[in-house]
């Protein structure tokens, strides 16, 4: 068994959320804030067995996309920068993290 925690945008959870349910994938979804731009992600975490695996991390990433945010400047470096400018970075994707389970019940 395999305990797989993929961090999403908040704008691709739905997605993800369908396409894991059509394949019979069940997920516990909690709400989190991502460390770099403070914007809302939804942190799933799917037991699974081994060979879910894989169908797991192509449902994430088929239906979790990147793209492009203007940020101020002063959220990506405090030093150097205008504080009225902005730039450009990629957000968006997924992030996968996949553990062994030792134990899994469902009481």
């Amino acid at each position: 068994m395999k305990l797989v925690y993929a961090i999403v945008n908040d704008d691709d959870t739905y997605a993800v959320t369908k396409a894991l349910q059509k394949r019979g994938i069940r997920a516990t979804k909690l709400a989190s804030t991502g460390g770099f731009l403070s914007r809302g992600n939804t942190t799933f975490m799917i037991c699974c067995t081994n060979e879910q695996v894989d169908l797991v991390i192509d449902c994430c990433k088929e239906h979790s996309r990147k793209r492009k945010q203007l940020v101020s400047a002063s959220t990506v470096s405090e030093g150097g920068m205008n504080l009225g400018q902005a730039v450009e970075v990629t957000i968006g994707g997924a992030t996968i993290f996949v553990t062994d389970i030792e134990r899994f019940e469902q009481v």
